[in-house]
């Protein structure tokens, strides 16, 4: 990474992208979920992330294909019909926040405000008014898992934003409270996958690497978006953050990658968490949230990352989707496979790098 300037990490980042738009179920692995999430011309979540970090390139670099990309890939999928309302569905409503206040189209505008309505008035409660994890195909009743909050929340305060919407943030702001409260593993500073008040129990415990990374990555782009948070709060997420990215520091795999389960160094090392990780960070860094001292753990990941890019542009070592585990193994045994939020969330971590070149 260090050799590398900005007109190859751009070079870089396009080939990632360009696998990531022609994305396909390449290894033949049977998907469980009712909607692909392999295929980027579906509407699920890692669709959602996938769009997410090619508008995030588009951001730094202007390029119009890229903007185009996004702009066909909404209006033909809003055209094939829209998918049922949920947490993992309501990720693409990230990007389509950004691209309607961009192009000013009525009909993105009114998508927005039909799915952050559902939201506030009816998606699904868990005790203490958390965001129940409902998804395709599963209710979920009363659990909280830490992917909500990039795949839901973050939406939920773009559109406070846009719409002028103070009740929006400020329920963005619970949805990160109590997450807090019922995930972070009080002994370590990490977070457990999932909580649930059926049995008031953290299932297998779970450390989780790419569930954690979702705050780590969430976390510095919702202060973005959420511009002028109480000072009180933005302080607790970011003591948050800081408790976990100092006990990443202790468990980083002497190849630079975090391992699947973080804690356990018989299970795999995972791309996806690791470019996660290696985004927050280095945004952390450089907004000043975090301790230089972090620079150079995130710039080890960023590397680590990026020799898992193949000469076609695929990122490998990525997990397949990953449901609660009631056991442990059942995470060390997801398979490996190309996933579009495996290329989203290197193209993150390499936007990022961008701005230290």
């Amino acid at each position: 990474m260090c050799n590398m300037d900005r007109t190859a990490i751009s070079a870089l980042i396009d080939k990632v992208a360009d696998k990531m738009q022609h994305l396909d179920n390449e290894t033949g692995l049977t998907e469980k979920c009712p909607i692909s999430i392999i295929k980027m011309d579906t509407w699920e979540w890692a669709q959602g992330v996938g769009l997410y970090g090619l508008y995030k390139y588009y951001g730094e670099t202007g390029k119009k294909q890229i903007f185009d990309f996004l702009v066909d890939w909404f209006s033909a999928n809003i055209k094939k019909g829209m998918p049922e309302k949920n947490v993992n569905t309501m990720c693409p409503m990230l990007t389509l926040s950004f691209l309607a206040e961009e192009t000013g189209r009525e009909d993105f505008k009114a998508l927005c405000k039909e799915w952050a309505e559902w939201i506030m008035k009816e998606m699904p409660r868990t005790e203490d008014q958390g965001l129940q994890h409902i998804v395709s195909g599963h209710l979920n009743q009363g659990q909280l898992w830490d992917d909500t909050l990039f795949m839901s929340v973050l939406f939920l305060s773009r559109a406070g934003k846009i719409f002028n919407r103070p009740d929006y943030i400020a329920e963005s702001v619970r949805q990160f409270l109590v997450h807090i409260k019922y995930l972070t593993d009080t002994k370590t500073g990490l977070w457990f996958h999932g909580w649930t008040f059926e049995g008031r129990h953290n299932f297998a415990e779970a450390l989780w690497a790419r569930g954690n990374c979702w705050y780590t990555a969430g976390v510095v782009d919702y202060l973005d978006i959420v511009e002028n948070l109480d000072e009180g709060a933005k302080l607790f997420l970011l003591d948050t953050l800081r408790s976990q990215v100092a006990a990443l520091e202790k468990l980083q795999h002497h190849s630079s990658m975090w391992h699947t389960l973080l804690d356990d160094p018989s299970s795999y090392v995972e791309t996806s968490a690791t470019a996660g990780f290696a985004y927050g960070i280095l945004k952390a860094v450089r907004l000043g949230y975090i301790d230089s001292q972090y620079l150079n753990m995130g710039k080890r990941a960023a590397d680590a990352v990026i020799s898992q890019i193949s000469v076609d542009g695929t990122v490998q070592g990525v997990s397949y989707g990953t449901g609660m585990g009631t056991t442990l193994d059942m995470y060390r045994n997801i398979p490996l496979c190309p996933m579009t939020y495996g290329q989203a969330l290197p193209i993150l971590m390499l936007t990022e790098v961008m701005k230290l070149s």
